[in-house]
């Protein structure tokens, strides 16, 4: 009766160091971003100051915006290399639009809603064909999203023929995009208090400095897009759907779901956060430039493995990836305040991507282990 009773106890030891090892797994994306955050505030200096955080979240939404339609692909044991350059074409599409609508006479405001909705509609055509190639005519992802990575490059670099950048704004068009994507819906002015929509007429020059911006228009678009994909794939049938398709492709054939139409539907969606990405790089910089979401491809996959989402697919969820893009910024931007060479941040970077990937696995195995005891 004592062996039994020691045996129960061990047991149970085992279930609370599995649960505690579990907890560990599944969080360790977000006590790793609180842990760079403290040790950065320590060690950088400026790097603890709402001006500073405000930049990183500024900074990250591009990887995020992309990592969010990523998280779908990959849930369905997909990828999509070609978003990268389909951020580009978006980019470029929008500023042609805008600025060959202005140059007829049209509206800035017409020119920039013409714009951005035909930068968003561009942005679906590779979606589109991945989906089709993937779903429809049994192309592995890679191989197909790979053909279209070159296919979107050079069609985004045909549009402005052949130059980095899409040029010819008028100043009137560069000052209402300027206006969004470097705006703020909140600013706050050392001494002066708070400042809604726009800094006032008399602030001297040399406080814009100081000037702190609170709530900065990219940030608040990208967190809609975020509520919204991130509530249609945790509560939506659709979501359910996806989780399905990406634990066993068979088995959601043989429950009725129609595979095939939904992965065409996912790879669009990658497609259009890709093309919000492009339309918000336009704001920002106001430039079309062709190469505007090339450097984050990878950087956008990092975030979602980041963010604890299955490579092999069936598990993941938005808020993951929105921590992995977090960790990504703020990793650069405390390397660079630790004024550290910017080659050691694609190491840091790999670093985190195999330590992710490990964790994932350990995950795997903890949940093995728990369903054989």
């Amino acid at each position: 009766m004592a062996e039994g009773m020691a045996a129960d106890k061990t047991k149970r030891q085992t279930l609370v160091d599995a649960r505690f090892v579990e907890f560990l797994t599944k969080s360790w994306s977000y006590l790793f971003l609180l842990g760079l955050v403290v040790f950065f505030s320590l060690t950088g200096t400026g790097f603890f100051s709402v001006r500073n955080f405000s930049s990183i979240l500024t900074t990250s939404t591009l990887i995020m915006l992309m990592s969010i339609g990523q998280t779908y692909v990959v849930i369905t044991a997909g990828i999509d290399l070609s978003i990268g350059w389909t951020v580009g074409l978006s980019s470029v599409t929008t500023a042609r639009v805008m600025r060959d609508l202005a140059d007829s006479g049209a509206d800035v405001e017409f020119a920039m809603l013409a714009g951005v909705l035909g930068g968003l509609a561009v942005a679906l055509i590779p979606g589109l064909v991945n989906g089709v190639l993937v779903a429809r005519i049994k192309v592995p992802p890679f191989i197909a999203t790979l053909g279209m990575f070159g296919i979107v490059r050079g069609v985004a670099f045909l549009l402005t023929d052949g130059q980095q950048v899409v040029r010819g704004l008028s100043a009137e068009l560069r000052e209402a995009l300027r206006t969004i994507g470097n705006g703020s819906l909140l600013f706050y002015i050392p001494d002066r208090g708070f400042e809604w929509f726009s800094l006032p007429p008399d602030l001297p020059p040399q406080q814009l400095r100081f000037v702190s911006q609170l709530l900065p228009y990219p940030v608040l678009i990208t967190a809609l897009v975020v509520v919204v994909f991130a509530f249609i794939l945790a509560r939506s049938k659709f979501g359910r759907h996806t989780y399905v398709i990406g634990g066993s492709e068979e088995a959601a054939r043989r429950s009725g779901i129609n595979v095939d139409r939904h992965l065409i539907i996912i790879y669009v969606i990658c497609g259009f956060t890709a093309g919000i990405a492009g339309v918000l790089h336009l704001f920002r910089f106001t430039a079309g430039a062709p190469q505007a979401g090339e450097a984050a491809l990878l950087s956008s996959v990092a975030a979602v493995v980041i963010g604890g989402t299955n490579l092999f697919g069936g598990e993941g969820d938005i808020m993951g990836a929105v921590v992995g893009s977090l960790i990504i910024a703020v990793l650069q931007t405390g390397l660079v305040i630790l004024n550290i060479d910017s080659i050691w941040q694609f190491i840091v970077v790999g670093v985190v991507i195999i330590i992710a990937v490990l964790v994932n696995q350990l995950q795997t195995a903890l949940e093995r282990l728990q369903s054989n005891v």
